[in-house]
């Protein structure tokens, strides 16, 4: 029943960002933008749910919580880029859409580096 909510509200706001945007208002892309925002913030209520899950799973497997505390963290800022992005260019300004998302890509090779470094110490453990 959620998802028909958030679709409404969604085609409900590019109706009213489009019927803004014929009359040459620039209050067009502050629909849009609020709309975007709005929906966001569903999302993030839904996430409570997900790291409720990914809580669960940790308590069945013996594994170090910090791998899911950085696949979070990997999530939520694939989440935020690509968001944030598309709300950049739909306002019109695709270059800093861009520099978000190499940003986002810059900080996901970040936070996941004590990942890779595991990675590489288990083949080297392998073959050394």
């Amino acid at each position: 029943m959620t998802m028909l909510k958030i679709g409404c509200l969604g085609i409900a706001g590019v109706l009213c960002a489009l019927l803004l945007k014929e009359m040459k208002s620039p209050f067009a892309v502050f629909i849009s933008l609020g709309t975007c925002v709005l929906i966001a913030f569903f999302g993030l209520w839904r996430l409570d749910y997900v790291v409720g899950i990914v809580k669960d799973m940790e308590q069945y497997l013996s594994l170090d919580t910090g791998w899911f505390e950085i696949l979070l963290k990997i999530t939520g800022i694939t989440y935020l880029a690509d968001f944030s992005a598309n709300m950049c260019r739909d306002a019109g300004y695709s270059a800093i859409g861009g520099q978000i998302e190499i940003f986002g890509k810059i900080s996901i090779l970040a936070i996941s580096s004590p990942v890779i470094l595991a990675l590489v110490e288990t083949i080297r453990s392998f073959f050394g």
